[in-house]
């Protein structure tokens, strides 16, 4: 016993008892003066922060980035600029729309969220295990986030709300169908494929740009559950995929996945046939071919799940010279919006926190607000331009332009084919996937209400008449389409 450290306050003071409060006798009130029970208290009342208003449930670790491949004539970014090079990095995947106690195993969307910890500052890239969103402007995003959560009268999750958004947004068809088809459960966040999402931009030492989509490759392989499986593990262990990550890394068995992007000429954004900025949609890889980049691997688990993972705020935000933005709507709003909700859920400085800082020297001219726990800058000049000797831009790291024009308004995407990509990939499947996608909807729809089934049967049959004949059938709704 002599050995081991003595129990103290947060202000290090010795606590001489932490089994009994201070009472008066043994039957009395306990007396306000016993500070270090009136601290544990204040404490523990305050151990949960605000959980994220989406992706709640997650599960993370840290890794490396390794180049395999040659990317300079398309990129300066420091972090790709040799072949062999390694930057650190950490990954969180999660859920979607369920709370922070929900189960790993719902039909939902996955997050793919990864900081790279780069000598030019951390950058982030956040996505999903699919490469296309249920909608395209980021005004529409809490509208569509509300109906994936509970209704507010009955605090139940609502597919009659789920239905009538996305029968009313049609642009959700390509995602929808991802969502109910085999891919819609993956088996674990190991075998899953990772996705940007959006478009990039890339530059290069020579100030030329290319638009890029980042696409990662799962090595272990992709699995996914049946609805059955995920129901019944639902219950047995809904923190299923949050334990498989833990101990597939606690083992040794380190996953990764092979990073490769899609490259599109500046020019060429301007004439495809589908909007290349549009996150609903794809580029076809027979158009714009795979080209490999390198390789993360997740090698070490978080010393703290609070600390190195709750604590942890992404952002598509976050980029580094030669890598920059897209017009793309969604992207857009999210720039603004996930930097705020970690200014709420974390507070001002939470780029100071172990997981966020980064691992380069940061100067700026940032000060003050609660929980500062660095040095804030000491004594130096907090204001620019200066003549003290105080941290300059660096103009060479300037992003490429690009060309935008046009009235300012409230104006929808130029092109409405919202049919093309969701057929074709219905006619990609086989019978037998075919088969589930139709019976995972037509589960799902069941309790909606008949005018929101009718209206989203019609978005099936544009995509592919059999596609629509066969959610009818399973409603049995067939004789109310063909009136």
């Amino acid at each position: 016993m002599a050995d081991r450290k003595k129990l103290t306050t947060a202000t290090g003071n010795p606590v001489s008892d932490n089994q009994n409060s201070m009472t008066a006798g043994s039957r009395g009130p306990t007396l306000l003066q016993d500070i270090h029970l009136i601290e544990k208290l204040a404490h523990f009342d305050r151990e949960r922060i605000p959980e994220r208003v989406v992706h709640a449930k997650g599960a993370g670790a840290f890794g490396y980035f390794e180049v395999t491949h040659d990317v300079t004539k398309w990129t300066k970014a420091k972090f790709l600029s040799e072949v062999g090079k390694r930057t650190p990095m950490l990954a969180r995947f999660s859920t979607v729309a369920g709370e922070k106690g929900s189960a790993d195993t719902e039909r939902d969307p996955r997050g793919f969220a990864l900081k790279f910890y780069t000598e030019d500052g951390n950058y982030d890239l956040v996505g999903n295990n699919t490469p296309v969103f249920f909608i395209r402007d980021a005004i529409k995003f809490p509208d569509f986030i509300h109906t994936q959560k509970r209704n507010p009268a009955t605090n139940l999750k609502d597919p009659n709300a789920a239905w009538d958004f996305w029968s009313l947004s049609p642009e959700s068809l390509h995602q929808v169908t991802i969502l109910f088809s085999d891919r819609g459960i993956p088996k674990s966040y190991r075998h899953m494929n990772g996705y940007g999402s959006h478009t990039f931009k890339w530059t290069n030492a020579d100030g030329e740009s290319v638009w890029i989509k980042y696409h990662f490759k799962t090595d272990q392989g992709i699995q996914n559950l049946t609805q059955e499986e995920a129901t019944r593990l639902a219950g047995e262990d809904p923190d299923y995929a949050t334990r498989d990550l833990y101990e597939a890394v606690a083992r040794g068995d380190y996953p990764s996945w092979t990073m490769y992007v899609q490259i599109m000429p500046l020019e060429e954004a301007k004439t495809y046939r589908f909007d290349p900025f549009d996150v609903t949609k794809v580029w076809p890889h027979k158009d714009y071919p795979l080209i490999p980049v390198g390789k993360m691997v997740l090698n070490r688990n978080p010393e703290n799940y609070f600390v190195d993972i709750e604590q942890a705020a992404f952002s598509p935000a976050k980029i580094v010279p030669g890598i920059g933005f897209s017009p793309d709507k969604m992207l857009q709003g999210r720039l603004f919006s996930y930097s705020d909700t970690h200014r709420y859920r974390l507070g001002t400085n939470y780029e100071l926190l172990p997981p966020n800082r980064a691992r380069n020297e940061v100067n700026n001219y940032q000060r003050d607000g609660a929980m500062r726990f660095d040095e804030n800058g000491g004594g130096s000049v907090n204001y620019e331009p200066n003549s003290y000797n105080g941290p300059v831009e660096s103009p060479e790291d300037k992003q490429d332009p690009f060309e935008v024009s046009g009235m300012a308004d409230s104006v929808s995407y130029d092109r409405d084919d919202h049919y093309t990509q969701p057929g074709n990939l219905y006619r990609l499947m086989s019978e037998e996937e075919r088969a589930r996608l139709v019976e995972n909807i037509v589960n799902h729809m069941r309790p909606v209400k008949e005018d929101i089934k009718l209206r989203q049967i019609e978005h099936f049959r544009k995509a592919d008449p059999e596609y629509g004949a066969r959610v009818a059938e399973g409603l049995g709704l067939t004789a109310a389409i063909e009136k």
